[in-house]
């Protein structure tokens, strides 16, 4: 068997098999630091989108969002319903005393008030902060 042809063009063969071997390796490193630019702007949206929610609720600080009574205004026995909305509170209440309530970005009570009646929801966070809002109902 005449070795001599494969030795001819052994370098050009070793040269191409480098070669693929090097493009082969930079389609694998290209498409891998696409992947971690793809996955770190998805990382930093959903940061963002964090901070916006964060700055809407109040920027992480205790807030009573809205304490409201619908309708405003009912005939005796007719029910109302006190809602309310807290933000990063720890502990909430409404005063006079209504049924069981706890924190919530947006929540309704039902209440039944024999007289025309002031409300004072009182909102607190862990850190000791309070925070009141009132409402009023007439009864007619």
């Amino acid at each position: 068997m005449n070795v001599e042809p494969i030795r001819k063009i052994l370098p050009y063969t070793t040269v191409a098999v480098v070669l693929a071997a090097l493009y082969v390796a930079y389609t694998f490193y290209s498409r891998r630091d696409e992947q971690q630019r793809v996955e770190h702007a998805s990382v930093e949206r959903e940061a963002e989108a964090a901070r916006d929610s964060l700055n809407r609720l109040g920027g992480g600080n205790l807030k009573i969002d809205h304490f409201f009574a619908t309708p405003a205004a009912v005939s005796r026995g007719q029910a109302a319903k006190l809602c309310y909305g807290v933000a990063f509170a720890k502990t909430v209440r409404i005063e006079p005393e209504t049924e069981s309530i706890w924190p919530a970005l947006a929540r309704c009570i039902d209440v039944r008030p024999a007289k025309t009646t002031h409300y004072t929801l009182t909102a607190a966070d862990a850190q000791g902060h309070i925070v009141t809002k009132t409402t009023d109902i007439a009864v007619q």
